[in-house]
């Protein structure tokens, strides 16, 4: 059983599998974000990052190979990559240590699996293959099939996991994290803003926030917010933020300066996100 976060293990927190101290605020850059802006992210502390040979991250790619360059231990590189056969999986590796110029990706993840990535035996026998060769030092996946991951996790079968948990989908509480305790995963969670549709106020009247009259205004929801209950679980270590601008970005860390959200505002928050997916009235009834 954990026990719920304090202020004291609120900012940081070591990787279980990799015994690395990382921020708990970590960083997609393929939003926006361009290649000065990772030498100023890792200034701020931010020393978690995914990465992947596809998508929209080369633009911040040479910032963060100076920024890796600079100090490799003390950041956390999290590909992702992977595919349907065994040779995707190891091209996604080298395309990261040539890219990247690293030796070792610190976390392989098999992106969106059962969609676009696939985890049988010929993956697991490369995967294996890849951590004896040091070529990597963790196996993971991104995957939002719950009930899927949740087996996974019983099993063991991987070392970190990487969900979509917000406000708006808290299914993970239920189908996920209880099969945690046996192997203890790297969690990592994503999609905080459940892309920024929690960022729109929801048709129904909003109660008013804790410690505030009734009638008094409602401060919107905010993607801080939306991070500060990502952090809040006890199960997850690094809550994932994807910026358009290095100003979205120096906004997004009030999650860390806030620090946990009190019952009355974790209660809040959870309503808004219910209402925002539909499934309950957030006004009183």
């Amino acid at each position: 059983m954990h026990a719920p976060r304090t202020a004291q293990d609120w900012t940081t927190t070591t990787l279980p599998r990799l015994g690395v101290p990382v921020q708990r605020l970590g960083l997609a850059p393929n939003y926006g974000l361009v290649a000065d802006d990772m030498p100023w992210a890792a200034d701020q502390g931010f020393n978690y990052w995914v990465w992947s040979p596809l998508g929209r991250f080369g633009a911040t790619t040479p910032g963060l190979r100076r920024v890796l360059q600079k100090d490799r231990e003390r950041h956390v590189v999290a590909v992702l990559g992977g595919g349907y056969w065994p040779w995707m999986v190891r091209w996604s590796v080298e395309k990261a240590r040539k890219e990247l110029g690293i030796d070792q990706v610190d976390i392989l993840q098999l992106g969106w699996l059962g969609v676009t990535s696939a985890f049988g035996p010929a993956i697991a026998d490369t995967l294996a293959e890849l951590r004896q060769s040091g070529a990597i030092r963790a196996t993971g996946t991104s995957i939002h099939d719950r009930p899927r991951a949740g087996k996974l996790a019983a099993e063991g079968a991987l070392d970190m996991f990487m969900l979509r948990y917000n406000a708006a989908h808290p299914g993970a509480e239920r189908e996920v994290f209880p099969h945690l305790a046996a192997h203890d995963p790297i969690v990592v969670a994503y999609t905080g803003t459940s892309w920024r549709q929690l960022l729109k106020a929801p048709r129904a009247p909003l109660p008013p926030w804790p410690g505030r009259d009734v009638g008094a205004a409602v401060p919107p929801m905010t993607a801080a917010l939306c991070y500060r209950f990502q952090l809040q679980s006890p199960h997850v270590h690094v809550a994932l933020t994807g910026p358009g601008s290095r100003a979205q970005l120096q906004e997004n860390l009030r999650a860390l300066r806030d620090g946990p959200l009190s019952p009355e505002e974790e209660s809040w928050v959870r309503a808004y996100g219910l209402a925002v997916a539909g499934k309950a009235p957030i006004g009183p009834s």
